[in-house]
């Protein structure tokens, strides 16, 4: 059932808006090239035959739009690119032609809708993005050093690296060139600060975790292995609202189901679909090593954390750890690979997570 007159189409860039409206009642359709300013666009919208409702592509323009929108009493959805519905045989692509196109599927009905985060979570979700940046970086900064000292036939032997130890070894290192020796300083003077710049933001994501609306989802899903306070936080921000999925969907939203191509009487089944949120994915699967070892009783670290949940909250946590590692013991019996058997883990660590999540909601 249509509730709106006007179906409009936005394709939104950093410079210009093309926008696209149709008249459900009449059929009239008009185009405008507008400013990406907010009140210039709500002028417009509120020039057309009411009631108005809008659309436009998530993307790197963010959300603003759609507050501002939505503040001054124009419907506004965004739509999920990966969900929209494009003929095969369509071969121009204009603006104007996608901002048309956002219209018509806007007026059939035929909108995937994104959950669009409010302000303090796409806030918290910026910093667990910037601090996994700043892990990157890192690795970049790290693995430049080494091969520096690796073309000159320096190798470190004294154990693991990145250690203090590695780091005493590392400032001894001098070097005949002027040249060179002014690399090794660039790159070790990189790697220290980039390290510098990723502690600074795990104190600040470890003290809003213990200190948020997010707090108790992350002690609930601090309960199973390899769940940090980082990583329990990172999956409350970027998931959100867990009550829009169950267990057997959540995994489909972080794209851990396999890819499947099937018609008549064939199935044919690949990798994973990797869609979806990928940030959630990375944490999912970096967790899911950690239930690969033997699992008895909870150990120090996992009695520190089971403290701060509740017990429905640790008979659960303790149930999904013995489930998974049971699950890592029937992969390696069938001598599936360890990085296949990892994603499935995941993927079942994912389901694990959302009845953590909502464990306190439920009668």
């Amino acid at each position: 059932m249509i509730y709106q007159r006007t179906s409009v189409g936005l394709d939104v860039h950093a410079l210009s808006v093309v926008a696209c409206a149709i008249d459900g009642q009449t059929g009239e359709v008009w185009k405008q090239r507008l400013c990406p300013d907010s009140g210039e666009i709500l002028a417009w919208l509120r020039s057309l035959p009411g009631p108005v409702k809008a659309v436009y592509e998530a993307g790197p323009t963010g959300f603003g739009l759609y507050r501002t929108l939505n503040q001054a009493g124009v419907e506004c959805v965004v739509v999920a690119p990966s969900k929209l519905q494009r003929p095969a045989g369509d071969r121009v692509k204009t603006d104007a032609r996608d901002a048309l196109h956002l219209a018509r599927l806007l007026r059939l009905d035929e909108i995937v809708e994104v959950t669009v985060p409010s302000v303090e979570q796409e806030a918290a979700r910026d910093l667990v993005r910037a601090r996994e940046d700043a892990r990157g970086d890192l690795m970049r900064c790290r693995h430049r050093l080494s091969k520096l000292l690796l073309r000159q036939g320096i190798v470190y032997s004294g154990g693991a690296a990145w250690t203090g130890a590695h780091d005493v070894w590392l400032r001894s290192q001098r070097f005949d060139q002027s040249a060179l020796q002014a690399t090794f300083d660039s790159n070790y003077e990189a790697m220290l600060l980039t390290r510098s710049r990723r502690d600074r933001l795990d104190t600040a994501i470890e003290e809003m975790a213990e200190n948020s609306p997010y707090t108790p989802m992350v002690h609930r899903l601090g309960c199973l292995r390899g769940i940090s306070t980082l990583t329990g936080f990172g999956l409350a921000v970027e998931i959100g609202d867990w009550q829009r999925f169950t267990g057997s969907t959540i995994g489909s939203y972080v794209g851990l189901v396999p890819s499947e191509y099937s018609s008549g009487t064939s199935r044919s089944q690949g990798s994973i679909t990797k869609t979806g949120n990928g940030h959630a994915r990375r944490l999912l699967v970096e967790a899911a090593w950690h239930h690969r070892k033997i699992y008895r009783n909870p150990g120090q670290v996992m009695r520190t954390r089971w403290a701060k949940a509740s017990p429905a909250a640790r008979a659960r946590g303790h149930a999904g750890n013995h489930r998974l590692h049971h699950r890592w013991e029937q992969f390696t019996a069938r001598k599936k690979r360890p990085v296949i058997a990892n994603v499935a883990v995941a993927r079942e660590l994912a389901g694990w997570c959302w009845s953590l999540a909502v464990v306190d909601d439920q009668p």
